[in-house]
């Protein structure tokens, strides 16, 4: 896959590049056209949601911090944020499905029901936990592509950094080189 264009910003940053000023500014244009300068609204089932709320607001706070705060990204963010909640009611569910196996395995040793019972109870508990674990990872990839795709990664945040450092000349030098 190969390497996606430099923002402007890094392009700037740098200081250096073989593009003139006319793409440069071009650039800027359009990167300043797919921003809409409105910030993140939180939608009303986030803001219902305890954990998706919670979720957003410390996005919505991060994505603040480096200027991302877009109402470009609402749906996107949004969407996060309620799987996020899913992901932990799956786990909450899972938890409580392995305690109840549990506790089917206390009255089976305690002798309060019979075996083929306990069987036919376990393994529907099984095959309970069973889908509730599919389900939990087929959301945890769905974040994940979220995640890479909407820099909440360290790889995607990566792209955006320019690959070598700007060398700063010392005036001193400069000055005795006679440049």
């Amino acid at each position: 896959m190969p390497t996606p264009p430099k923002p402007f910003t890094v392009l700037a940053a740098e200081k250096k590049s073989h593009r003139t000023k006319a793409e440069l500014k071009q650039r800027k244009e359009a990167e300043e056209a797919l921003s809409t300068g409105v910030a993140l609204k939180e939608r009303p089932e986030v803001k219902n949601n305890a954990i998706a709320h919670k979720e957003f607001k410390r996005l919505n706070s991060l994505l603040k911090a480096i200027g991302k705060n877009d109402a470009i990204y609402e749906g996107v963010i949004n969407r996060y944020c309620l799987m996020v909640a899913e992901c932990s009611e799956f786990e909450e569910l899972k938890n409580r499905l392995y305690s109840e196996l549990s506790e089917l395995e206390k009255k089976y040793r305690e002798g309060e029901i019979e075996f083929l019972e306990y069987l036919a109870y376990k393994d529907k508990l099984q095959a309970k936990i069973l889908s509730c674990d599919k389900q939990l990872q087929s959301k945890r990839k769905m974040l994940l592509d979220m995640e890479k795709e909407n820099i909440m990664t360290i790889a995607s945040a990566l792209r955006s950094i320019p690959k070598k450092a700007e060398k700063k000349e010392n005036p001193l030098m400069k000055a005795l080189k006679g440049s």
